[in-house]
């Protein structure tokens, strides 16, 4: 990796509509902010679902015993609930952005659990649209194997065609 690329390049930050994995659970809570009420990624209105989720935001939806049943406690009938105990902050997380001086959750961030399970992103929330700069933007053969039935070079043509609602 280049040495001015991070890891974070190409990632994106998590909101908190976005799911949780343990490596020893079988469930995906969401996440829940609480360290703040104020930065909303890729959303115009202030709805809690797109809040950026920061290194301080330990806890999720549902809480207790989050991630369902945890393979590193063992019994007879199968494992017992999951006994979340977060081991301090996020690790890996955007040290570059920051709500509030606290560094925000990309793809690759991970949360220690002192029963010894790691926790990572398994979606971060956001959904893509197909807007006028994200069509004239697109790499064509990167999107064609995303979508081969479209034809983006055409709709980019399309787009730099003048408007003649506006001559």
């Amino acid at each position: 990796m280049s040495e001015n690329l991070s890891a974070h390049e190409g990632q994106h930050f998590v909101i908190q509509k976005g799911k949780a994995s343990c490596n020893q659970g079988d469930l995906f809570p969401q996440f829940k902010v609480s360290s703040h009420q104020k930065h909303y990624w890729n959303h115009k209105e202030a709805i809690a679902d797109y809040l950026a989720v920061t290194e301080e935001d330990v806890q999720f939806n549902p809480s207790g015993p989050s991630f369902g049943k945890c393979r590193l406690k063992p019994s007879s009938g199968g494992y017992l609930p999951c006994a979340y105990a977060p081991a301090g902050k996020w690790m890996k997380t955007y040290e570059k952005v920051k709500v509030m001086g606290k560094s925000c959750l990309s793809e690759i961030s991970e949360l220690m659990c002192s029963t010894g399970g790691i926790i990572t992103v398994k979606e971060h929330g956001q959904t893509s649209i197909m807007n006028r700069q994200n069509i004239t933007l697109a790499d064509l053969q990167s999107y064609h194997l995303i979508n081969p039935f479209m034809d983006l070079k055409e709709s980019q043509e399309e787009l730099e065609e003048p408007d003649p609602i506006y001559e």
